[in-house]
């Protein structure tokens, strides 16, 4: 058994995650502790995928994309593959929140000239400053 792992409380405080988190990356597969009994244990590996699945969903990957990521440096035994793939999910992710930002830049650009309309007739309190 390798020396260099983690608890499942030890992964929680170094990554700021609940155990309820890993069992779930666990029963999407993302991640593979070893099991000593009840006990869940984390590799290095483990940890590395983890850093990599929190970064996707903080751009806002699915997790299925994330899963099929991670699986391209196992098949391929190296990140070339891996790079690619998510360089092209980066990609799209990022045209879908451009287009998102510029639709809530027209709509908070309208809510506010509505509030403002609404603040010269009267119908609403001013804006506190």
């Amino acid at each position: 058994m390798p020396t260099d792992v983690m608890t499942i409380r030890a992964m929680c405080e170094a990554y700021d995650v609940t155990p309820r988190t890993l069992r779930f990356y666990e029963a999407k597969e993302l991640l593979t502790p070893i099991r000593v009994g009840t006990k869940r244990l984390f590799t290095r590996r483990d940890r590395a995928r983890l850093v990599l699945i929190q970064r996707g969903k903080r751009f806002g990957f699915s997790l299925e994309d994330i899963r099929q990521t991670l699986d391209l440096y196992d098949r391929d035994s190296g990140n070339s593959a891996q790079n690619r793939r998510a360089c092209e999910i980066a990609r799209e992710r990022l045209r879908v929140m451009e287009t998102q930002r510029a639709e809530l830049e027209v709509a908070i650009a309208d809510l506010k000239t509505e509030l403002a309309k609404a603040e010269a007739k009267g119908l609403a309190p001013p804006q506190a400053a």
